[in-house]
């Protein structure tokens, strides 16, 4: 027996179903790296940012996440170069999916016992997704902005679904607007650390504080 289609599990209709102790024998996720590309360039290369964001309630297999960053990171590697992007994979498949085993051979009606003892073994995981959720991000330089789109939609098309194509007004993957964080970047609020920044606890000694040497306290 193959694999069922997706269709079969598309709809959020059970409750959360995870792995545990009393749930054993999962399939591991298809899906095992979340970030790829240029994941240590610093907060401040990449400016732009794009996110897909999923507008139905639903529930996306590990196998289709695998698929769309597969075809987003080729894309952007062929176009923009494997230094010039970070693709950051925002949701994670914990829910198990299961399927009670149907036997096709002939003669199954006699062996096979219905839908006694129907409940399922699990066949593999999913993530459950609600409107409005990030799927996935991509940041990068603006000259790649056009590059980074095409991507994200070529993407899509692993998806079941409708998903939208969001170019964000943040400056990479930190929550602070472009025109915010160009400012507290320069007043010494904020410091760089890796590809998110820290904010100034305004703690420590006068002398070692970047904000008072900056006049701002």
């Amino acid at each position: 027996m193959g694999r069922r289609p997706f269709r079969c599990y598309r709809y959020q209709k059970n409750k959360p179903y995870i792995k545990s102790r009393y749930c054993r024998g999962v399939p591991e996720s298809k899906i095992k790296i979340y970030d790829v590309g240029a994941k240590k360039a610093p907060v401040d290369l990449f400016p732009f940012v794009a996110h897909l964001v999923c507008d139905e309630k639903q529930q996306i297999s590990s196998e289709a996440l695998e698929a769309c960053r597969i075809a987003i990171n080729k894309h952007l590697t062929n176009t923009v170069g494997k230094d010039g992007y970070h693709i950051r994979v925002r949701v994670h498949p914990f829910h198990v999916i299961r399927a009670n085993k149907m036997l096709s051979c002939a003669g199954a009606d006699r062996l096979s016992s219905g839908m006694r003892h129907s409940y399922g073994k699990p066949i593999g995981v999913a993530a459950r997704v609600d409107i409005g959720q990030i799927l996935l991000s991509v940041r990068g330089k603006d000259a790649s902005e056009p590059h980074i789109v095409e991507a994200i939609r070529r993407g899509k098309f692993k998806f079941a679904g409708r998903q939208k194509i969001l170019k964000s007004l943040k400056w990479g993957f930190t929550k602070y607007p472009r025109e915010e964080y160009v400012r507290m970047r320069k007043s010494g609020e904020l410091a760089a650390d890796g590809n998110i920044v820290k904010v100034h606890n305004r703690r420590g000694l006068l002398d070692k504080s970047a904000l008072y040497l900056a006049g701002q306290e």
